[in-house]
């Protein structure tokens, strides 16, 4: 009785709001996020991290603690997002009154994550980072989960910041909390995958090596479209339609 309560109020909350589509849009942020050069290069230091195990080691690794040391690892950052995510959706509560305004100025501030994203605006790329060891191993991949949250770094801050802009536009923490989960998905499955499939997955992150300016674009350009949209107020009217089409046929859960 209550799971089905539950997923009701769930279901009336997505299909009620914008979230059929700014849901996939934050996702797809995660993994532009994981992709970039401030991450894939870093994805074997921190399974040797999380782990305990020394790089040359990781290929010989039971999946199990691969798998298990990962799953740690995201769900630390991931507890850091979503707080983001309820705070900045509460925020947008209270600025409720304003909703046209907040969403021209969060557009315009997307629209500048984007071209920092793509590199015209280099000046933003500083970085913030908490330089604390955590204990090596499987005990401390939550707290270096953490500690990645906390450091935005310039690749994954654009990014995050747009999921964020996202979230005040919702006006309330639930969708805020579901779009920064939308977003630790993006961002953290394939991390967990290139553990369990270490090799493959190691091969897969040289082909994005070699294709980094094209990711840095699309991301980029993904988040200038978004802000244009915002800007414009194009963002309403898709989710209007989006609305429209929920309603239409019924629940998606």
């Amino acid at each position: 009785m209550i799971l089905a309560s539950l997923g009701s109020s769930f279901s009336a909350m997505v299909t009620g709001s914008s979230l059929l589509i700014a849901v996939p849009v934050a996702a797809l942020a995660g993994l532009v996020s994981f992709l970039s050069p401030c991450v894939v290069p870093l994805v074997p230091g921190y399974l040797s991290y999380v782990t305990g195990l020394a790089g040359s080691d990781l290929a010989q690794a039971r999946r199990g603690r691969m798998l298990a040391g990962s799953v740690l690892f995201v769900a630390g950052f991931t507890v850091v997002f979503v707080a983001a995510g309820v705070f900045v959706g509460g925020l947008g509560v209270v600025l409720l009154r304003y909703q046209r305004l907040l969403q021209v100025v969060l557009g315009a501030a997307t629209i500048v994550f984007g071209l920092s994203f793509i590199g015209l605006l280099p000046g933003m790329s500083r970085e913030l980072r908490v330089h604390r060891r955590p204990v090596v191993g499987l005990a401390g991949a939550p707290l270096l989960g953490v500690l990645f949250g906390l450091g935005w770094t310039p690749c994954i801050g654009p990014t995050l910041g747009a999921v964020l802009t996202l979230a005040a536009n919702e006006a309330s923490m639930g969708r805020g909390a579901v779009l920064a989960v939308a977003y630790c998905l993006g961002l953290g499955v394939p991390f967990v995958l290139v553990a369990v499939a270490f090799r493959s997955g190691m091969g897969a992150l040289a082909v994005v090596k070699r294709h980094y300016a094209w990711v840095m674009r699309a991301g980029g350009g993904l988040l200038v479209v978004l802000g244009v949209l915002l800007v414009s107020g194009a963002w309403s009217t898709l989710m209007d339609v989006a609305r429209g089409w929920a309603s239409r046929y019924g629940t998606v859960l």
